[in-house]
C-alpha cells in the first residue's frame, strides 16, 4: 500500500498550530466530508476536537469520525 504511511498536515485549533498525521485515504475522506458539510478541514477538525473525550488523540478522533460518517452513510442506503 503506497499510501499507508501517515502524512503530516498543520492545522490551527483554538488559535494554536498543531500537526495531525493521517494516512492519505483518511485525508481525502476528511476533505470530502468537510466539503459536503460546507466546512474547511480546519473547521471540521475544531468541531471534532471539541467533542473529544479522555485521552483520545486528534488523529484517532478524526479517523473514527471518518469511519462513523461512512458507516452511517452505508446504513442509509
Amino acid at each position: 500500500m503506497a499510501d499507508a504511511r501517515p502524512v503530516k498536515h498543520s492545522l490551527t485549533l483554538k488559535g494554536h498550530r498543531t500537526s495531525v498525521s493521517l494516512e492519505d485515504p483518511f485525508w481525502r475522506a476528511f476533505r470530502q466530508i468537510a466539503a459536503e458539510n460546507g466546512q474547511t478541514i480546519t473547521e471540521l477538525a475544531n468541531e471534532i476536537d471539541s467533542q473529544r473525550i479522555g485521552t483520545c488523540g486528534l488523529a484517532t478522533a478524526i479517523r473514527l469520525y471518518v469511519l462513523n460518517w461512512y458507516q452511517r452513510r452505508a446504513n442509509q442506503d
